[in-house]
């Protein structure tokens, strides 16, 4: 009895495992690059470039649904190596080790470039200096304190842009004192805008594209000038500071596909590099990878309007 309920048991899980990769495979053939469903997990600090993307993209191919899921690069990350996440945006590449975990999964991720992108500092509008040294922040990262920083504000302890500071300071942690973290970088404008001394560090695409509910708040704030480590002048996170690479935060930014398979994340990537994408990314105010092109008409005489 007890052999013949093991056979059964065996002939259910057979049927259930074969039900499961049925579905998973009728999901991939329902999914090409142009139509069908998914989720896109993007570093918080960029997520509205990554909405107006998918806007125009589901608007063009009206067969195509996103689901973009704002994170954290430390949960963006672990979710991308626990394959809990297949498309990602984030604002480096992968690490040698990280792609060295992928391949022992057989998977192979493709990792587009589509942008530059800004690490921003503000100010409260009281602080008439709108000028700031790198090193200044970084000594205050360090430990050392200085009477132009009441305190510098981050939006997570885990985001990219507190991983990015604390490289720069080559400290292991953010000091106790004098530093604070919330979870959006909306919520880190509206306390620099509330608070003078106070110095914000944001992802510049939040200052470019501010919501309808934050434009307000963003007139209250002054986006600084930085001077670099190695450099005597002082530079915005312009686009045309960031494509001269003058500015000294820029980062750039990845789609990183690990569907294994032509489906929507491998359209979108194309979309987002190809010429409409990089028309959005430079209305953004961000800098796109590559120059939309433009197309010009070129007349041998000069043709007058009828009136």
């Amino acid at each position: 009895m007890l052999k013949y309920s093991k056979i059964a048991g065996l002939i259910v899980f057979v049927f259930l495992f074969a039900m499961c990769n049925q579905k998973s495979k009728n999901e991939v053939d329902n999914e090409t690059i142009l139509k069908g469903s998914i989720d896109i997990t993007v570093d918080e600090t960029v997520k509205p470039i990554v909405d107006d993307q998918v806007a125009v993209f589901e608007g063009t191919y009206s067969d195509a649904k996103f689901t973009v899921k704002p994170k954290s690069e430390g949960e963006l990350i672990n979710d991308l190596l626990n394959q809990k996440a297949k498309v990602v945006i984030t604002t480096r590449n992968l690490t040698k080790e990280e792609v060295a975990k992928f391949e022992k999964s057989k998977i192979k991720p493709r990792v587009t470039p589509f942008a530059t992108d800004a690490i921003a500092f503000i100010s409260n509008k009281g602080n008439n200096d709108t000028l700031i040294a790198l090193k200044t922040v970084i000594d205050f990262m360090q430990g050392k304190p200085d009477a132009r920083i009441k305190g510098l504000v981050f939006d997570n302890p885990n985001s990219s842009t507190v991983r990015y500071m604390k490289e720069l300071a080559k400290v292991k942690d953010i000091p106790a004192k004098g530093v604070f973290s919330f979870k959006t970088n909306d919520e880190v404008i509206k306390f620099v805008s509330e608070n003078d001394g106070m110095i914000g560090v944001v992802g510049v695409n939040w200052l470019s594209q501010p919501s309808p509910s934050m434009a307000g708040v963003v007139k209250k704030i002054n986006v600084l000038s930085v001077k670099g480590l190695n450099s005597n002048q002082y530079y915005s996170p312009t686009q045309n500071d960031l494509a001269e690479e003058k500015y000294p935060l820029a980062r750039d930014l990845f789609i990183v596909n690990c569907q294994g398979y032509s489906g929507l994340g491998m359209g979108f990537a194309s979309f987002i590099a190809g010429d409409i994408g990089q028309r959005i990314v430079l209305k953004s105010g961000l800098l796109p990878v590559r120059s939309p092109g433009r197309k010009l008409i070129i007349r041998s005489q000069i043709v007058k309007d009828k009136e």
